[in-house]
């Protein structure tokens, strides 16, 4: 690629708006294009967290054995909408091969792979934008009801240490209770990731990024886009208002981007991970780490000067209306686990992730359009994954070797 080609890329959420500035920094010119505007969907309501912790997939092996229990509980941490099961039923097969031992074993060492890439590009990312301020280094709590469900986490645990992960493991409330008072004793065991990492806020960081893309020449602008194809050594852009062209294209539209690869001849399995949450106002609990219950599916994290109580999964792709239950739901658990939470006041939301079977993104060529990148399907972890991302997506466009092995997350391994 030469110097100053021209790039689109396909969504100003944190994955899009990082990869926008770095092809910038690769010496591209760059627009981005987003239907509703600058972190508009998924980048906005998440729990902020960079989860470089995070390395297991989701689909272990075994995990279907505990899946019909989640699956019939509609407000429970992993749930399929009756009316959506049939839809998603090619997904679940893909999600159960995923969790065979081998394809584990492979799927974990990408994500691992990818989440040290991501940690030194965030180094770099904050560094290079003047993001310090907007990035708190307070740990986080993985908490545990009882020896029993302490146990049964130890594995993944020893996962960790074998991935460079540094924790310490808590077995007694007092010693929890110096990292975070105010918790219920019902907690008896945790492990604390001291390197944890969260933005203060989201949006705000999304929005820093693009105002630091904008300023370096950068374009943002609303626009739709329908549909791609490749012409000779330019992409064409169907969008709403019109064709626009490129040197080259990349697709980080999130939960809305296997529409867009179909339209290149592409079949992504990607699916729907709607998350719910609440945000507190300042006071409503004095929150000093990164929480999460592992085995309730949801977290509780500093937003601004307030308070986030969300997660758990619900597959039921883009069209459902929210279930508001299951954010009421979480609400009501927080207030049992934190005594002191203070939950009036509070603000709804729901989100789209998009979400792999193997919980691995797709980053890398358009098989059948090499002039089209692909950089979406992060899940839960697209704002921990965006600056890892964007350093391989900038290495593609610009003819570079990417600093890990991309074929984990080709698109062709569906």
């Amino acid at each position: 690629m030469t110097r100053g080609a021209e790039v689109i890329v396909i969504g100003a959420g944190v994955v899009g708006i990082t990869c926008a500035l770095a092809l910038q920094g690769a010496g591209c010119a760059v627009t981005v294009l987003d239907r509703k505007g600058v972190a508009a969907e998924a980048s906005a309501g998440n729990a902020g967290a960079f989860a470089f912790a995070d390395v297991i997939p989701l689909a272990t092996p075994g995990i279907m054995h505990k899946a019909p229990k989640w699956l019939l509980d509609p407000l429970g941490p992993l749930s399929v909408p009756p009316g959506y099961a049939a839809q998603i039923a090619p997904w679940m097969v893909r999600f159960w091969w995923a969790s065979w031992r081998d394809r584990y074993d492979r799927a974990l060492a990408a994500q691992a792979a990818l989440m040290r890439l991501s940690a030194e590009a965030l180094d770099t990312l904050i560094a290079e934008t003047g993001a310090r301020a907007l990035v708190r280094d307070e740990g986080q709590l993985q908490l545990y009801e009882g020896q029993r469900a302490y146990e049964a986490s130890l594995p993944g645990w020893e996962t960790r240490a074998a991935h460079g992960i540094a924790f310490r493991l808590l077995d007694r409330p007092e010693a929890i209770a110096e990292i975070q008072p105010g918790l219920s004793p019902r907690f008896t065991h945790a492990g604390f990731t001291p390197g944890w990492r969260n933005v203060t806020d989201p949006t705000q960081w999304v929005a820093h990024l693009a105002d630091v893309f904008r300023a370096r020449g950068g374009r943002i602008e609303i626009a739709e886009v329908r549909a791609l194809r490749q012409d000779g050594e330019t992409v064409v852009l169907d969008c709403a208002d019109g064709n626009r062209r490129a040197d080259r294209a990349v697709i980080c539209a999130g939960a809305w981007s296997h529409h867009l690869a179909r339209t290149l001849g592409d079949r992504i399995p990607l699916e729907t991970e709607r998350g719910y949450n609440t945000t507190l106002p300042a006071g409503a609990f004095d929150l000093r780490t990164h929480l999460t219950f592992p085995d309730h599916g949801f977290v509780v994290s500093r937003i601004g000067q307030g308070v986030r109580v969300g997660g758990a999964v619900e597959l039921g792709g883009l069209k459902r209306p929210p279930n508001w239950r299951r954010a009421v739901v979480l609400l009501d658990k927080a207030r049992g686990f934190l005594p002191g939470l203070r939950t009036e006041g509070g603000t709804q939301w729901m989100g789209f992730r998009p979400s792999l079977p193997d919980s691995l993104p797709v980053i890398g060529p358009a098989p059948c359009a090499d002039r089209v990148t692909y950089a979406f399907g992060h899940g839960h972890l697209g704002l921990t994954q965006s600056a890892g991302t964007a350093a391989l997506v900038a290495a593609l466009v610009s003819g570079a070797v990417p600093r890990i092995d991309l074929s984990p997350y080709a698109a062709t391994r569906f």
